[in-house]
């Protein structure tokens, strides 16, 4: 199953928890054009993989939750916008 770093945890917190947001909001996972999609939604999709990280609630697509069942999201932020990569197990976490 997919992991989340810290920085990507608190991304997904802080990206869920407007006050405007839905409780059960979580960034979701999908395949896109180019790659993977995530997106901020409101609910989980019937058959999704929940990740509950530290509160971050992430949803990944079936297929998808497949493809990422050993890779770790991680999150840095530049110019306030939060970008989300894919790490694989080898690579460095980024520095705090």
């Amino acid at each position: 199953m997919i992991t989340l770093t810290d920085n990507a945890q608190t991304a997904v917190r802080t990206l869920s928890q407007d006050p405007e947001t839905p409780e059960n909001a979580g960034l979701r996972i999908t395949p896109g054009n180019e790659g993977l999609q995530l997106t901020l939604v409101a609910e989980p999709v019937p058959g999704d993989a929940l990740i509950n990280h530290g509160g971050a609630r992430v949803f990944v697509e079936p297929q998808t939750a497949k493809l990422l069942d050993e890779a770790t999201l991680d999150a840095q932020v530049e110019d306030g916008a939060v970008n989300f990569f894919l790490a694989s197990p080898d690579t460095e976490p980024l520095p705090e």
